[in-house]
């Protein structure tokens, strides 16, 4: 079984330097990054669910719709001419605009990410006009300046320390999160921790999908999320959109990082041209929180894309950070152990960006 994850002063964070420093894979020497400690994500404004919903109804005329390019999209402002809602073609997630939260990691990063965007996944992906159907009035009066969690707040229950949350049978769908099982393989070269831990093995229970597969957890991956099973859990599990066994079988998001990255799933809104240094996305102006990136990090995984995170916006020093799971700091993160969680720049994880989705 993974072990369990504490929150722990800052010589901790020196070990797991030494453990990864000696595992020849991702070093973090050659990233050159500082240390602060072990991850610690705190919540600051309604990201504890405890919120409710703002009485909301349909558009008075007051605000307006406008349509734009690259991606395609439709953006509803109010009468202040604020944007109150990004909706764009193909994709479900939808960006909206509701109370300020702050999302903060001090004991890994200097980096804070004030924010009044909400990510909520729409009941059917984005057409041009929809505003004008029923399916889309109904959903959003119904989430119109709500509080209830979000993505965002989905994603900020498995950090390190989060509290845990059980479902009516028992169940624990959140708390605090490992990475994987450490790698006791001792081959040189190897991974610090295990991939390959799903969002099924992190809850300990089967999982039926669509097709009529079933996922089988592994008990020593309990309370374990790696980089895509982490996204899987967040957009599928908790948002409910929909997953496939597989890369290969169902239909829905794929299990890998790569399966995601060159799926037709959503909408590419930075097209995967290649995997090699030059093909660094040029620009990122078109990426928007909630959006997937994926990354080129392992030379061993050969055309393969091999992590994936979601952006969750800029911070107060106005960098674009994202959010993942990360075997160095075992487990979810915005902090900068393992390489800087900036989009922008040179940092380590800016230079091996190489496409993103939205969903």
């Amino acid at each position: 079984m993974a072990g369990k994850k504490k929150t722990r002063p800052f010589v901790t964070g020196l070990v797991v330097l030494g453990l990864v420093g000696t595992s020849g894979y991702l070093t973090l020497e050659l990233r050159k990054q500082e240390v602060r400690g072990v991850a610690e994500v705190r919540d600051v404004g309604v990201l504890a669910g405890a919120g409710g919903k703002a009485t909301a109804s349909w558009p008075t005329g007051e605000e307006r719709w406008t349509r734009h390019e690259n991606p395609a999209r439709s953006v509803l402002r109010g009468a202040d001419g604020q944007v109150e809602a990004v909706l764009t073609d193909g994709a479900r997630t939808a960006k909206l605009t509701g109370p300020a939260r702050t999302f903060a990691e001090p004991t890994s990063t200097a980096s804070k990410v004030s924010t009044t965007d909400w990510v909520r996944l729409m009941p059917r992906p984005w057409v041009k006009g929809a505003e004008t159907q029923k399916w889309f009035k109904a959903w959003y009066a119904e989430v119109a300046g709500s509080t209830e969690d979000d993505v965002f707040a989905f994603a900020s229950q498995y950090v390190a320390g989060a509290r845990q949350q059980k479902d009516g049978k028992g169940v624990v769908f959140a708390g605090d999160a490992n990475f994987g099982p450490l790698n006791t393989s001792g081959a040189e070269g190897g991974d610090l921790r295990l991939e390959q831990s799903d969002f099924y093995d992190y809850l300990g229970i089967p999982y039926a999908f669509r097709n009529g597969a079933v996922g089988t957890p592994e008990p020593m991956r309990a309370r374990s999320l790696d980089c895509s099973g982490y996204m899987r859990m967040v957009l599928g599990y908790r948002a409910r959109y929909p997953l496939m066994a597989s890369d290969t079988s169902g239909d829905g998001l794929p299990r890998t990082a790569n399966g995601m990255a060159r799926s037709k799933q959503g909408v590419d809104v930075l097209p995967l041209t290649g995997i090699t240094e030059q093909d660094r996305p040029a620009a990122i102006d078109q990426l928007q929180p909630g959006d997937l990136v994926f990354f080129k990090l392992d030379a061993r995984t050969g055309p393969r894309l091999d992590h994936v995170g979601m952006v969750l916006g800029h911070d107060t020093e106005g960098h674009l950070i994202f959010i993942s799971s990360r075997e160095e700091v075992n487990g979810p993160t915005i902090g900068d152990i393992g390489g800087v969680s900036r989009l922008d720049g040179n940092g380590y994880y800016a230079k091996t960006l190489r496409s993103a989705k939205r969903l």
